[in-house]
């Protein structure tokens, strides 16, 4: 079924899953809403302003050449006018058009920022490609390029731009003023800015000695006090409200509001970490991507501190602490993390060049601000971030108040509360099982139908891949089959999906799983390690699943069972992007090339199902891979279909050959 998020049907399914307490909060909301359409402050008279949140020295000569020359690189093509959002490619930077989407051609409208449809793609555009550039975060990349080279060719278009987009999104006026997630990582991409910008002698005339500037960062700082995300929808949004925020009262704490505007987003900051994150260091969104997005934005937020001198909670830098220690533990040999659960490609704070890795670039922070465990996987990777971070966050060690804290002495392969089940074998075989939560919170917003699915690795090679998340808004055929029991490497019954949809980012009921086995000691020498789980998303059945990867034989066993009822079964494999099937009867063999030397497998597939392979096929879609947000292409998607009688049974061998 198709939801149009503006629908009254839509509503009322949102509104279902809202608590009195929620339900007030945006009651409230609604009539702050209506009273701000007619009264727009102007900004405190601000005096004797300065910026004292500037960069120890040395900072910038730590930087490792090979991120610096990345850095530049990137620099001087954004100079030329050249970016690519979400896989289109823009060459109109020079000088942009704040309110235009390349993608469809249209321009969001004018008017008050709460009467603006932004969810309607008809009307607005792709809101994705409108909001990204006015993130800033391109304008930090060349505020670092100033920092590193001194030219002041990138320091004069970051204030070209800077003021352009000022002078063209009045408070309250238009898109760019509808989502606190887009406030608060554009405050800190200011904050940096200014901080990047400090040997340029025109930074005070941009930031504190302009009136239209403080303007702006009070506004911002406004709105965000006013509307947080609430309820339902405090996840990672909230996370870049508070950061944002606090970045901004501290390292811009000019206004008779800033102390108090600094204490709040603290409190809320500390709150919202520890409610996004499991004790085991996963955030609980159970998407891959936001734990990197919610980690950076924590970092940036603590930076800010220390270098304002602003106590934090221990809590927070612990919370961070146990996320890094979750990534650490959960990438494959290549430093890949899960493909898991939605992926749209945000980021906290970019100052890096492109082939810059997100993740090790984390971890490198990691080591820095807390110090790598022995089982830490080797990053040998380098960036621009992590050397501006670690000389304004003063290392974990060094906090007085720190609480004792045990970390892994040996990497975890499972994780209980998030349902996170790792894997390893020899050949750098890596397989994910999930057998965790739907989602967080009530909507679970950005969680997928994938309960029970499996992801297969090898050598960092996405052998049985999940296929991602491709679109947000726009395209509801798309988002509904990216996020789909049929699009993951799971088992469907009857054609409907484990847990419902009621909207591209609400879902009305969630399957519920629970772990029966993990057994997950290292299979890299001898031995067999196993998983096990369950779920009652299928009405009346239960689909369990049994996951075996045994050392010796390089080969992974899944037995899927399905308990009640006779139902009608597809059971989908979808095979990475760089993989190549030939399918015969039940039987596949699989081929790919890495580093130059071809690799194989074969699949053998349950014998009771008639298989077929499906490659790029749009009505319906399936067979596709996204490795980004707005990009996708064909792959190799295996289904086999048939029946499930009883405890019905369906094993599938998939073994690597050497």
């Amino acid at each position: 079924m198709t939801v149009i998020s503006g629908s009254a049907g839509w509503y009322l399914r949102r509104l279902s899953r809202m608590g009195p307490r929620e339900v007030g909060g945006r009651v409230g909301d609604a009539v702050r809403r209506r009273r701000w359409r007619s009264a727009r402050p102007d900004c405190p008279r601000v005096t004797d302003a300065r910026f004292t949140a500037v960069l120890p020295a040395g900072t910038i000569a730590a930087i490792p050449p090979d991120a610096a020359k990345r850095l530049i690189a990137e620099a001087d093509r954004l100079m030329a006018g050249h970016a690519e959002y979400f896989g289109v490619d823009r060459d109109d930077l020079a000088d942009p058009d704040w309110w235009y989407d390349p993608k469809t051609g249209r321009r969001a409208p004018w008017g008050y920022a709460f009467d603006v449809p932004y969810r309607n793609e008809d009307a607005v555009g792709d809101i994705k490609q409108i909001w990204e550039l006015s993130r800033h975060q391109y304008l930090t990349v060349l505020a670092a390029a100033y920092a590193f080279t001194g030219d002041e060719r990138y320091a004069e278009r970051v204030a070209e731009h800077l003021r352009s987009w000022w002078a063209g999104n009045a408070p309250l006026r238009g898109v760019h003023w509808t989502s606190g997630i887009e406030l608060g990582i554009r405050l800190l991409s200011w904050v940096w800015i200014r901080r990047l910008l400090d040997g340029w002698p025109g930074v005070a005339g941009l930031f504190e000695g302009n009136p239209v500037a403080l303007n702006q960062i009070w506004h911002h700082q406004r709105w965000l006090a006013a509307f947080p995300s609430r309820g339902s929808s405090a996840n990672n949004h909230v996370v870049a409200e508070a950061a944002g925020q606090f970045a901004a009262a501290c390292a811009f704490g000019w206004f008779p509001a800033s102390a108090r505007w600094r204490a709040g987003a603290l409190r809320s900051l500390e709150r919202q970490l520890r409610n996004n994150t499991f004790d085991s260091g996963l955030n609980r969104e159970l998407a891959t991507e936001y734990h990197g997005l919610v980690l950076e934005l924590g970092l940036a937020a603590v930076a800010e501190a220390d270098a304002a001198g602003v106590p934090v909670p221990a809590s927070i830098r612990l919370v961070l602490l146990r996320m890094t220690d979750a990534l650490a533990a959960v990438v494959d040999n290549r430093l890949r993390p899960p493909r898991q659960g939605d992926a749209d490609d945000g980021h906290g704070l970019v100052v890096d060049g492109a082939g810059t890795d997100r993740w090790a670039s984390l971890l490198a922070t990691g080591d820095a601000v807390f110090g790598r465990l022995t089982w830490w996987p080797a990053v040998t990777g380098t960036d621009v971030r992590t050397p501006l971070l670690a000389a304004l966050i003063r290392p974990y060690a060094e906090q007085g108040t720190a609480p004792a804290v045990i970390r892994p002495a040996s990497r975890p392969g499972h994780f209980a509360d998030a349902g996170m089940t790792v894997l390893r074998g020899p050949e750098e075989i890596w397989c994910r099982c999930d057998g965790g939560p739907h989602g967080f919170l009530s909507i679970a917003a950005h969680a997928h139908a994938d309960a029970l699915s499996v992801e297969v690795r090898h050598d960092g090679v996405d052998v049985l891949a999940d296929p991602g998340t491709f679109c947000y808004h726009g395209q509801p055929e798309w988002r509904q089959y990216f996020r789909s029991t049929l699009g993951h490497n799971t088992l469907r019954l009857d054609g409907g999906d484990q847990s419902v949809s009621g909207g591209p980012f609400l879902w009305t009921r969630h399957a519920r799983s629970r772990v029966l086995a993990a057994d997950t000691a290292d299979a890299s020498d001898e031995g067999t390690v196993r998983w096990c789980a369950e779920h009652d998303g299928y009405q009346r059945s239960v689909h369990r699943r049994r996951v075996e990867l045994t050392a010796a034989s390089q080969e992974l066993r899944v037995v899927d069972e399905v308990r009640g009822p006779r139902r009608a079964v597809q059971l989908a494999f979808h095979l990475g992007p760089a993989i190549a099937a030939d399918l015969a009867g039940n039987r596949a063999v699989l081929t790919w090339i890495r580093d130059g030397e071809g690799r194989s497998a074969v699949l053998d597939l349950p014998g009771e199902l008639s298989w077929r392979a499906h490659r790029g096929e749009t009505d319906p879609p399936l067979g596709w891979y996204s490795a980004g947000f707005g990009r996708k292409e064909p792959t190799t998607t295996l289904v086999g279909t048939g029946f499930a009688d009883g405890a019905a049974g369906f094993t599938t061998v998939l073994r690597f050959r050497g």
